[in-house]
């Protein structure tokens, strides 16, 4: 299957199957703990929990959750009392479900008593231990994705071997590549955005607030059935510098600049990061001169990448410090200027493995895999404006595949 489909539920064609991906998801990371010498992972990491249980773990409520991956594969879930509840009856892959205690997040910081979140964190350590004395894996070493101090504590207080830094190269290792209907996944949050583009070029016009046109946008996501968890629209003097990575109330004017930044948009979790740059009326040619400069900057990095290459030689396709325009930031070194010229994995997070960036690779670069998917990303000035432009992408065995669509050959010029 290659290509979006439809985010319905049909008998008539292959679409992404949920069922299916799951259960790749949860055989890598077991097959991976099995190798590491675990008997069990307790996962609290929302992402984590998702990439293991299916379960939509939306964020906001603190650590009230948390999961345990058995060496038999068994899922223990533990949950707040409607979640749970409701898992016990919607979630029937899931075969034990508990009540959970939060012993980290906002209940113990909400108590304002250290006895308090001495005794929420001590029962949930308890929870855990209580599961791995039934099913016998108590004597055996547990990774734990969290490096809490305290509940490490808890936990060799009570005779548990948990072991976070297994844990974390089990979880970054089983998802740094990705299965075909998480690619899937991310081609169609791709498409997703592209409507919310669509929305941006049909209601962005002089007198229009930034506010306003990002609406009409969002709306089209949450349509599509995405979760917009973040993102942002700006115009005219807020493009450049990039310090206005917010939306505000500014009213679009004639000549302007607007670009659009679909970052951690989620379907069934996969997270975009896709910019596109629009003018208000036909461009400038300083404008579209900047425009080519930041496009075939990352189309320069996008040749590098394939199986095999290290992230220190594709950050080298990067603009060096006076193609980042240290001068205007004050800048000495490239770390300085993270965010503006770089490539980040995509995946149930935002930021997932790889980092292609010449603040870090250069001296701790790492190998690029078939199957890691990330979004590539530059900006250029334009006079007192400024553009961006980024692509999502798959790493095929012969390069990379376009997960995004939207024309990227020239500025998307809106007439009013």
């Amino acid at each position: 299957m290659s290509g979006t489909r439809g985010t319905m539920a049909v008998d008539w064609e292959q679409r992404i199957d949920v069922k299916r991906m799951r259960e790749e998801r949860k055989d890598r990371a077991l097959s991976r703990m099995r190798e590491a010498g675990l008997g069990s992972m307790l996962l609290i990491d929302d992402p984590n929990i998702r990439y293991v249980t299916g379960l939509a773990m939306t964020g906001g409520s603190g650590a009230d959750h948390y999961s345990l991956l058995l060496e038999d594969g068994t899922v223990v879930h533990w949950d707040t009392a409607d979640h749970a509840s409701n898992q016990r009856y919607n979630c029937p892959w899931l075969t034990d479900v508990r009540y959970a205690c939060p012993g980290l997040g906002n209940v113990p910081r909400a108590s304002g008593r250290d006895s308090a979140r001495s005794f929420l964190l001590d029962k949930m350590a308890q929870t855990v231990v209580d599961a791995l004395d039934e099913y016998g894996l108590a004597n055996e070493a547990m990774g734990i994705d969290a490096g809490h101090a305290g509940l490490l504590d808890a936990f060799e207080s009570k005779g548990i071997d948990a072991r976070p830094a297994e844990c974390a190269a089990v979880m970054e290792d089983a998802r740094k590549t990705k299965t075909e209907d998480e690619i899937e996944c991310l081609r169609q949050v791709a498409a997703i955005c592209e409507a919310g583009f669509q929305a941006i070029a049909e209601n962005a016009k002089p007198g229009a607030r930034e506010s306003e046109v990002w609406g009409d946008a969002v709306r089209e996501l949450w349509r599509h059935g995405a979760m917009a968890q973040g993102g942002y629209l700006t115009s005219g003097p807020n493009t450049w510098p990039k310090h206005q990575a917010n939306t505000t109330d500014r009213l679009i004017r004639p000549g302007d600049l607007v670009y659009a930044d679909f970052y951690n948009v989620g379907y069934l979790g996969y997270r975009s990061c896709y910019y596109r740059t629009f003018s208000m009326g036909e461009p400038t040619d300083e404008q579209r001169d900047a425009y080519e400069t930041a496009r075939d900057n990352l189309y320069a990095v996008l040749d590098e990448i394939e199986p095999g290459k290290t992230t220190d030689e594709i950050a080298a396709a990067f603009p060096d410090m006076a193609g980042e325009h240290a001068d205007w930031y004050g800048a000495d070194d490239h770390w300085q200027l993270t965010t503006n010229h770089w490539a980040h994995g995509l995946g149930l997070q935002l930021y997932e493995v790889p980092l292609v960036w010449r603040g870090l690779s250069p001296d701790h670069p790492i190998e690029i895999e078939a199957g890691m998917t990330m979004a590539v990303e530059t900006q250029e000035p334009a006079g007192k404006q400024g553009v961006r432009v980024e692509e999502m992408v798959v790493v095929r065995d012969d390069g990379v595949e376009l997960l995004s669509q939207w024309p990227v050959e020239e500025i998307t010029t809106i007439e009013y």
